[in-house]
């Protein structure tokens, strides 16, 4: 029996979509090592709605 990978997907929501008030949400789908990150990522990346670079934070 295979054991069970320690890789899993995560969710990552803008956070400063929500304090514009505007309609819509910029989402994007990546993979962690769970071992290696146990905390909740945070990455910086494009917002089409904004049109410029934002901190996206680990949803569950």
């Amino acid at each position: 029996m295979a054991k069970k990978g320690n890789r899993i997907q995560v969710i990552l929501e803008c956070t400063e979509h929500k304090a514009t008030g505007m309609p819509g949400t910029s989402r994007y789908i990546t993979t962690k090592n769970k071992k290696n990150t146990p905390d909740r990522l945070e990455i910086k990346k494009f917002n089409p709605v904004l049109k410029r670079v934002t901190v996206h934070k680990e949803i569950k």
